[in-house]
């Protein structure tokens, strides 16, 4: 079937955001678009460009095409999205070069994102407790972690409590090792 450039990122796009309902890399970052454009579409209009020509010559030019899209600077970052109807507060977990450390909150509105860490991701696993201050209910998971109850960054997640600290649980994200990743908190199902 042919397929025009549009037709190829929307239909790209929607790939990628379907992967995962709750935790998906960032379908608006350019090298992940890129990714599934060199990956897909190279299959996809190859096929469609190879009836003119030679396959591999149509190949390289859908690769050619997609890098001069493409091209601009790459984004990483770690965002988060709220896609409910409530305000939430997130608070983030992560593993640097000096160990653990903690911080929030963010507070997101209804069907917003927010970018909670700018640049190439230095990690592979983050942890993320959020709190829904509308209806109520958290995102939890099994690591627990220190916060407080407002601003905060806090080094160390052992002994919470006796540092004037309260205990969350987090729930882990593994981003395979993106660069850029978007994580998307959904109402728990009914």
């Amino acid at each position: 079937r042919s397929l025009s450039k549009d037709d190829l990122l929307a239909e790209a796009k929607q790939r990628r955001v379907a992967t995962a309902a709750f935790m998906a890399p960032d379908p608006e970052a350019p090298e992940a678009r890129f990714q599934v454009l060199t990956a897909e579409a190279t299959d996809a209009l190859g096929g469609d460009l190879a009836r003119c020509g030679d396959s591999r010559v149509a190949r390289a030019f859908v690769l050619a095409g997609a890098m001069l899209l493409w091209a601009g600077p790459a984004l990483a970052d770690l965002r988060i999205c709220n896609n409910t109807t409530s305000r939430v507060g997130v608070a983030l977990g992560y593993r640097d070069a000096q160990g653990w450390i903690t911080e929030g909150w963010w507070n997101l509105s209804p069907r917003g994102c927010e970018t909670i860490l700018r640049g190439t991701l230095a990690a592979r696993f983050y942890y993320i407790h959020a709190v829904d201050y509308d209806k109520g209910g958290e995102w939890t998971g099994k690591s627990v972690m220190c916060v407080r109850n407002r601003e905060f960054t806090i080094r160390g997640i052992e002994d919470c409590l006796p540092r004037g600290f309260d205990r969350a649980n987090f729930f882990e994200v593994d981003t395979g090792e993106q660069k850029s990743w978007t994580i998307q908190l959904t109402d728990a199902p009914k």
